[in-house]
């Protein structure tokens, strides 16, 4: 295979790719990038305004985008909103299930305890997670069904493989994304076509805007006790830049990875590999 071929490999020229959870950090990073590649790209968010911070690398790439208005608890909004992408750019070729988070109210800590941690967060942790991700897997993957091939890539996380302390919900709702990817990635290729995949990446530990404070000190700019314990437990001693993913991702989205199925791949500085020793 020579650098033609394999150039080739990457360039989504003329596919449509879907992110739910698109305009977060990591998600609006994938957008870019797979803009960038030719792909079309539809950002899928509750919120139908795109933040600025996305409007610049995308109108520099030649794939196209736009914003659908889409609540990954919502069927009936992922319906409708397939007709709107149907009508924009055809079928959808690429999932990427970026929605997803934690609640503060469902995080245990010195003034809540795990034995009180109130049945709503609860809930809003494993829906947003578990939910957010199976709801367009079964609408976007039924399409995908029909034409006997596509790409579905799930995003679980490094609470997924060791549950961290703190955060008990987001941490099974993370296993569950894991399990339901394996599940999903066998369903689909027996079932219906194994040109069908489905593989998930684990993120290790991204300073985002829904973590920046929990790991790094608001005022000083410091790593607090939490951020601290967890650059010990990274053999590469940093948080991963949204960039970082980017290489994984592109390549599960590719014909290069066209052998692998069911996968959860880790981006994390080695972090799941170290015992601490």
């Amino acid at each position: 295979m020579n650098l033609q071929e394999l150039t080739q490999l990457y360039d989504f020229s003329g596919k449509t790719a879907v992110i739910t959870g698109g305009t977060g950090v990591l998600g609006g990073e994938m957008a870019c990038a797979l803009v960038g590649c030719g792909a079309n790209v539809v950002v899928l968010d509750r919120n139908p305004n795109l933040p600025e911070v996305l409007k610049q690398p995308m109108d520099a790439g030649p794939g196209q985008y736009m914003v659908v208005y889409g609540d990954v608890l919502s069927r009936e909004s992922l319906e409708t909103a397939v007709s709107q992408i149907s009508a924009a750019f055809g079928e959808v070729d690429i999932l990427i299930n970026a929605a997803g988070g934690n609640h503060p109210q469902a995080t245990t800590g010195a003034d809540n305890a795990f034995f009180d941690l109130p049945d709503e967060a609860l809930r809003f942790v494993f829906d947003l997670n578990i939910i957010g991700t199976i709801l367009p897997s079964q609408v976007f993957g039924k399409l995908m069904a029909r034409r006997g091939e596509g790409i579905i890539l799930n995003v679980s996380s490094m609470a997924a493989f060791t549950p961290l302390t703190r955060i008990p919900a987001y941490a099974a709702a993370k296993a569950g994304v894991s399990n339901f990817t394996q599940w999903l990635s066998v369903h689909m290729a027996q079932e219906y076509s194994p040109r069908i995949r489905v593989n998930a990446i684990a993120p290790g530990f991204f300073l985002t805007q829904q973590n920046r404070f929990l790991l790094t000190d608001e005022e000083s700019g410091g790593l607090t006790q939490r951020g601290q314990q967890i650059i010990d437990q990274t053999p590469m001693a940093r948080f991963g830049d949204p960039e970082d993913l980017l290489g994984a991702v592109l390549w599960l989205l590719s014909p290069a990875s066209a052998f692998v199925t069911g996968i959860v791949l880790p981006i994390d500085g080695g972090f799941s590999a170290y015992s601490g020793v």
